[in-house]
């Protein structure tokens, strides 16, 4: 059994690259896919997000384009558009639009969004993506870290993150719990996530 658990931890310790006295204070940030499509092509021109909220989830799904998502969290419907910047859409509140959002060129596109959450101090593994991220933080405080330095993302001050394949470690860095939304933009016919190391 203790030969097990040494195992067990020195795997945690190789994915996670922390010592393995550090796995048992930094528990893992939770992240869950909530909406995802893909798309032969991206809208023309600068690309930005657009947040929206709507009081019902059938009014954000007859609302949304073929470049939007539709989510369910925080007890919110959201409806999260990638197109050029300035636009609204019927019924809904916006939230936030920001960019620019670095492109990938692809043969098909996966559109995502998924729901990050973990108590202070949660974090993920290094990785990359093929494509790009781009951050809106609810609750809590994100701070992302790549070979370019540290991002903090603070409630309701959304980020385009870096471009595809950009290796990264996202921690929950508040006082309080997370609770963000990730939008991607990659490659849907690379694997969505890949482990990695920073240089």
């Amino acid at each position: 059994m203790e030969r097990i658990l040494i195992g067990i931890i020195v795997v945690l310790a190789s994915l996670w690259s922390l010592p393995s006295t550090a796995i048992a204070q930094q528990p893992p940030l939770v992240v869950k896919a909530l909406a995802e499509k893909k798309v032969a092509e991206l809208p023309a021109g600068p690309l930005s997000w657009r947040i929206e909220n709507f009081t019902a989830l059938a009014q954000a799904q007859a609302a949304a384009g073929p470049w939007s998502l539709v989510a369910e969290s925080a007890g919110k419907v959201w409806l999260f558009t990638l197109g050029p910047a300035g636009g609204s859409s019927a019924g809904g509140t916006k939230v936030a639009e920001f960019g620019p959002i670095p492109r990938v060129v692809a043969p098909q596109y996966l559109l995502r969004i998924n729901e990050a959450s973990g108590p202070p101090g949660s974090i993920t593994p290094v990785h990359t993506h093929p494509g790009s991220e781009a951050f809106f933080v609810v609750a809590g405080e994100q701070s992302i870290r790549s070979p370019h330095g540290l991002m903090r993302v603070k409630v309701g001050q959304p980020e385009a993150g870096h471009g595809a394949d950009m290796p990264m470690q996202v921690s929950s860095s508040g006082s309080t719990d997370l609770h963000a939304l990730v939008m991607f933009v990659v490659d849907a016919t690379k694997p969505f996530s890949s482990p990695a190391t920073f240089p």
